[in-house]
């Protein structure tokens, strides 16, 4: 068999833990080249010493030094910044990168990847949020493979036909279905929703994820930009994409044909699933997910969203109909405002107000290239923060 080379970009987080967790059950199979992280040194290091890396990236000198003295004399070469992350993210023995960094910190080396050519294994939602067109461009200029991690898109993947190729009408597609569990407030009364607190948010009630994805699942931010995302996954317009609500998190989402038709992925939610489908796509690998008992599961159910208890999903429609940078001003904006409320900075319901400030303004705006959205970016997050400081107790 021969060895599959991996870089992962994020190797500290959730997604980055559980790809580790996949590759340690298939040592055989699949060679660790570069690891990065951000923060957690401690943790990066730990990692290192077990995967051996050729090399280790975090963002700056004085943590590549503190990297540097807990590994001592081992065999990983440390690199800073981000040059660094897109020189692992196109390293030519490299055969696949798990793009799983949070933020739109992740777009450029997930961009190096694609222009490199790479099977990218896609995890980072601001990618194609922030930069759908000049992302997908550089897919299909570097004859890069895209492969979806999120549950919810790498679901659609395996419930779409083979050698499905982006026209949906001519392989009897009719609509994209994306489940959402409705997250902690799903029953709360909408009149006290302005009393949550950051612990309260973070609180999912089916999924372990980092804070800022919580707080994105609390307020379904997180599936507005999964409908965006599909958008440009799937080639489908946002009339062809729905949002339903299913508490139990076992359908991860489905695929309705002209003929009536729905096929389903079903899995117990836990993101080894799809990293492990990815890692090894076409094949089938072991991924330490206990079997589904659909008996033991009971019912499965299925409702509507409500706009009213969840408005940031409206506006991510709104931003995906305008056809413009909305997206970008929307992600952007959405970061700085999770932010501030994880902080305790501002209440929750300052997030979609945030927003809605920030689109208002700015949702209008057009780019002719990737330094026109980072412009954008850093604007809306300027609009953002100035908005946040007039609203902050």
């Amino acid at each position: 068999m021969t060895t599959h080379n991996l870089t992962i970009l994020g190797a500290t987080g959730t997604i980055g833990v559980n790809t580790l967790d996949v590759v340690a059950r298939h040592p055989e199979r699949f060679r660790v080249v570069a690891l990065t992280g951000f923060n957690q040194i401690d943790k990066l290091a730990e990692q290192c010493r077990r995967f051996r890396p050729r090399y280790a990236v975090v963002p700056d000198a004085q943590r590549a030094r503190a990297l540097h003295q807990l590994l001592r004399e081992g065999q990983t070469e440390v690199l800073h910044g981000d040059a660094a992350l897109e020189q692992v993210a196109a390293l030519p023995e490299v055969d696949s990168v798990m793009a799983a960094i949070v933020g739109a910190a992740g777009l450029r080396p997930a961009l190096a990847a694609a222009r490199a050519g790479k099977r990218i294994l896609l995890a980072n939602k601001e990618t194609l949020v922030m930069a759908g067109r000049f992302f997908m461009q550089a897919v299909r200029e570097g004859g890069a493979t895209l492969l979806p991690i999120d549950s919810e898109h790498n679901a659609v993947f395996q419930s779409m036909p083979t050698g499905h190729d982006g026209d949906l009408a001519r392989h009897g597609v009719r609509r994209i279905l994306l489940t959402a569990s409705g997250g902690p407030f799903r029953t709360r009364p909408v009149d006290t929703l302005a009393a949550v607190t950051p612990e309260e948010a973070v609180a999912h009630p089916n999924w372990v994820m980092g804070r800022k994805i919580s707080v994105d699942s609390a307020t379904m931010m997180n599936k507005g930009l999964e409908v965006i995302e599909a958008h440009w996954l799937f080639n489908a317009r946002p009339e062809q994409i729905e949002v339903v609500i299913h508490p139990q998190s076992i359908v991860h989402s489905m695929v309705e044909y002209l003929d009536g038709s729905v096929l389903a992925q079903l899995s117990h939610p836990d993101m080894r699933t799809p990293i492990a489908h990815a890692l090894a796509y076409p094949e089938r690998i072991e991924a330490g997910v206990p079997w589904l008992d659909l008996a033991k599961t009971g019912s499965l159910t299925f409702e509507a969203p409500d706009t009213r208890r969840f408005p940031c999903l409206k506006l991510a429609f709104d931003a995906l109909q305008a056809d413009t940078t909305a997206p970008t001003v929307l992600n952007a904006a959405n970061e700085e405002a999770v932010a501030a409320f994880l902080d305790h900075r501002i209440p929750y319901l300052a997030i979609p107000a945030t927003l809605q400030h920030a689109l208002d303004r700015m949702g209008s705006a057009g780019a002719n290239s990737l330094d026109d959205l980072v412009a954008i970016d850093r604007e809306a997050r300027s609009l953002a923060q100035a908005f946040i400081a007039r609203h902050t107790p």
